[in-house]
């Protein structure tokens, strides 16, 4: 497939300018779009205002493409990616000492890709990142929890050629009487869940960060 139709959820009508975008989004700088019409929606009324799902149709033909999602690829190199780009304080101790083995140790080789698709992270979905770099979300339990609000991929454009290679499609309104309430039950449900998810008791026979730094593991390791 030559081409895909990937939206960006706004309360504007948008036309991407590379080089413009906030530097600590999930992926680094970008323009940050999804397959998915209906979560585009969902975005644009994020505020609780009126908002567009913009269309574009993205020429692949040529473009390098990172899909975190792969087999060859696990959470922590997406969390990896996270850490680098997201600004957040981070306590003394073994929160600090995680972060920088999962950068020294799963960080992928990511910015010379035209294309990165992955996991989205919300503000609550981020939450779920801190708690498993402070030891108290399970590796296991991070996976289930990424999974929960079902925010499914988003497809980030990186490069200049990237940019160059979309083809502005239709403006599709979206309603906020409608979509602001999809977008509230979405975290809603996702938050409920993770309290379900975190209210089960230690188990020894799942890996936590200070597993990986005790044991070593690094990327490729079968222990994952």
């Amino acid at each position: 497939m030559d081409t895909i139709t990937i939206y960006h959820g706004s309360t504007n009508i948008v036309t991407p300018v590379f080089g413009e975008g906030k530097t600590y989004n999930d992926y680094g700088q970008g323009f940050y779009c999804t397959e998915n019409l209906e979560m585009a929606k969902e975005w644009a009324c994020s505020q609780d205002s009126d908002g567009y799902a913009n269309q574009y149709i993205l020429n692949l033909e040529g473009l390098t493409i990172l899909h975190l999602n792969e087999p060859q690829y696990n959470i922590l190199n997406w969390l990896a990616i996270l850490l680098e780009n997201r600004r957040f304080s981070v306590a003394e101790g073994l929160p600090y000492e995680a972060k920088q083995y999962i950068l020294d140790n799963f960080l992928p080789e990511y910015k010379s890709y035209d294309i990165i698709k992955g996991y989205r992270a919300d503000d609550s979905y981020f939450s779920y990142a801190r708690d498993f770099i402070s030891n108290t979300l399970s590796l296991k339990d991070l996976k289930q929890a990424m999974m929960l609000g079902k925010l499914g991929e988003q497809v980030v454009l990186k490069s200049k050629r990237a940019f160059e290679s979309i083809t502005k499609g239709e403006i599709i309104p979206a309603d906020r009487s409608e979509y602001f309430a999809r977008y509230c039950k979405r975290d809603r449900l996702a938050r409920e869940n993770y309290k379900a998810i975190t209210s089960h008791s230690f188990s020894s026979n799942e890996i936590y960060v200070i597993d990986l730094i005790r044991g070593g593991i690094k990327n490729g390791d079968p222990r994952l």
